[in-house]
């Protein structure tokens, strides 16, 4: 019987954000870049298509304090234990070093081996909750490794786990995939205007600075901001739109090769998160499509990028409005920033990662 790997993420499918993305990247498809039983939950109502080697949970109760979350983690891990044969599996793939499916993974398959992913938004969700706090400890404490896509990450997880052993840090950097590098959407010649094009791609959660943005468009002429994020979140934030009277086209929330396709569309990617980014995937993303970016130099993104994108102080609208400014009106700039960032994007193929996750694997098989 061929032993793959056991893993599973705390979100619904579909769910947007670079943590998903990452997931299927390595595990969903016929020919995954590693083999799995990998699970999201299952969302309410019918049941969606998944793409192969994707299965569903059926858990009630999903919350994140308490005992409520004790509950939660029981019927994870009793929707684990019938669905996973012990038989079949080499080593756990624990994603996220809280939330409930890593202490649900760890309770339903205790023998194997495991490896803890650090995203992101768990830290983020340790420093403001109690509960998830304790599971990331206990996480820390029982992983054999613990991967991290950046130095960042592994400071920042040591002042939430002092005591955990920085010994068992391994860190492999997050790819983007290997097709996305060799063969970009084609980047048409860009039609005459004066004006700058600024998209930007993700999730609206207060973490990810789009009040700062808009604050930065709505002090700069002669700009055109465009928003692909999921459709709940952007209504949520026409209020401030409409507060700030800023003009803003938005795209929708695209799938994945949708999204590369808008990056011709536009002349600068904005990232304006205001306290982490595990790695930045969708910058990545957007250099590798030849797209420049423009980000605020959080830890995890600052290290991503290494200066191949043009930093700013989104905290600060006249020095933003500045920077957006200059990528207006300095000749040459927004070019030297495309050859560059397709420089930095090339060092991440997707193929590295799996390679590096694969190999650790088999040492503490």
């Amino acid at each position: 019987m061929n032993r793959v790997v056991a893993t599973a993420l705390d979100l619904p499918f579909p769910s947007p954000g670079g943590s998903v993305e990452l997931f299927l990247d390595l595990y969903a498809g016929t020919q995954p870049a590693i083999p799995s039983r990998a699970f999201m939950l299952a969302p309410d109502g019918p049941r969606p298509r998944t793409p192969a080697g994707i299965d569903l949970l059926h858990a009630s109760g999903k919350c994140l304090d308490g005992h409520a979350f004790s509950r939660y983690v029981t019927n994870l891990r009793h929707a684990m234990t019938a669905a996973i044969d012990p038989r079949q599996i080499s080593v756990l793939h624990l994603h996220h070093l809280a939330f409930g499916a890593t202490p649900a993974l760890l309770r339903a398959l205790p023998a194997h081996p495991r490896i803890a992913f650090v995203h992101g938004t768990d830290l983020l969700h340790a420093e403001n909750h109690t509960t998830q706090l304790r599971v990331l400890r206990e996480t820390a404490s029982a992983a054999d490794a613990i991967v991290v896509p950046t130095g960042a990450m592994a400071d920042r997880l040591l002042k939430l786990a002092p005591k955990a052993d920085r010994h068992k840090i391994e860190k492999i950097p997050w790819g983007i995939p290997d097709r996305l590098l060799t063969s970009p959407p084609p980047r048409p010649a860009r039609r005459p205007t004066s004006h700058l094009r600024i998209l930007f791609a993700g999730r609206l959660s207060s973490e990810k600075g789009l009040e700062p943005l808009l604050q930065a468009v709505a002090a700069t002429r002669s700009v055109e901001l465009s928003i692909a994020a999921p459709r709940a979140q952007f209504l949520d934030l026409a209020p401030v739109i409409r507060q700030l009277g800023v003009h803003v086209r938005y795209l929708g929330w695209f799938r994945r090769a949708q999204l590369w396709r808008a990056f011709a569309d536009h002349d600068v990617l904005a990232v304006p998160s205001t306290t982490l980014e595990a790695m930045g995937l969708v910058a990545l993303e957007a250099q590798a499509c030849g797209l420049p970016v423009l980000y605020q130099p959080v830890p995890g993104l600052s290290e991503a990028l290494s200066g191949t994108g043009l930093a700013t102080d989104f905290t600060n609208p006249t020095t933003a409005a500045h920077d957006l400014h200059r990528l207006r009106t300095t000749p040459g700039l927004l070019e030297m920033l495309r050859a560059s960032g397709r420089t930095n994007a090339a060092r991440f193929p997707l193929s590295a990662t799996a390679t590096a996750i694969t190999d650790l694997g088999r040492r503490l098989a």
